[in-house]
């Protein structure tokens, strides 16, 4: 501690020395006046103006706080205010970013969905095809089996016939010889001989071929079938043939 100081006082501020210095300037002017004779009242007045004060109010001082005070409050707003523009861009940004990221997503899975029915659909056709090729049945290559496989044709293409109506017109015709021709009868005589297991001359066949059976009138299975189809729109069906025909 100075030893100017005196125990228990704080040391002056500067305000406070200015304000002293003051009241101190004042009190000499005061004095100077009183102790000059024949002054008047104006020149008493003017010592006193002429005095110089200098000194800081309570009042000053509060309003320097106040300035600094709302510069202070101008300053933290002003950083509030651009803190929640940084933040409001930020979550701007994640929100499209966020968005375009959906829409992504959405269209990966549009097309797996996509790929995904294709490819249900493609194996649905591959078991199907091998479920028909599993059910398509094997027909023997002999007279039986020629039989029943005209028979599923003529089903398919609705043309009437029974399977015992073919194979008796079978046997009488060519005794189920599917390279069987005559070279004498009438047909033959006119150049058309008659041809194959049910007999029948090529102009009958060509005019009576079922689609999806061979082009070739010895063919036992395309030769049953053109002739129950010519049967039947002749006589109603193979069945009510009993004869040549």
């Amino acid at each position: 501690m100075s030893k100017h100081s005196f125990p228990g006082h704080s040391q002056l501020t500067r305000a406070h020395k200015f304000s002293m210095a003051g009241v101190a300037a004042l009190g000499a002017a005061a004095l100077a006046v009183t102790l000059v004779p024949g002054h008047d009242t104006q020149a008493q007045a003017e010592t006193v103006s002429a005095a110089p004060v200098a000194f800081t109010t309570d009042a000053g001082a509060q309003q320097i706080k106040d300035v600094h005070a709302s510069v202070t409050d101008q300053q933290a707003t002003a950083s509030e205010k651009a803190k929640a523009a940084a933040a409001k861009l930020k979550a701007q940004q994640e929100a499209q970013a966020k968005a375009e990221a959906q829409k992504k997503a959405d269209a990966e899975a549009k097309a797996k969905a996509e790929a995904d029915a294709k490819a249900a659909k493609e194996r649905e056709a591959q078991q199907a095809a091998s479920r028909a090729a599993a059910r398509k049945p094997v027909y023997a290559n002999n007279l039986d089996g020629w039989i029943k496989q005209s028979l599923d044709i003529m089903k398919a293409k609705g043309i009437p016939g029974t399977y015992n109506g073919l194979y008796s017109n079978i046997m009488r015709e060519s005794t189920g010889n599917p390279n069987a021709m005559n070279g004498w009868d009438v047909n033959a005589q006119n150049g058309t001989p008659s041809i194959g297991l049910l007999q029948v001359i090529q102009p009958t066949f060509n005019a009576y071929h079922v689609d999806g059976t061979s082009t070739n009138i010895y063919d036992p299975v395309a030769n049953i079938t053109a002739a129950a189809n010519y049967a039947a729109d002749k006589y109603g069906s193979i069945d009510n043939v009993n004869s040549a025909y």
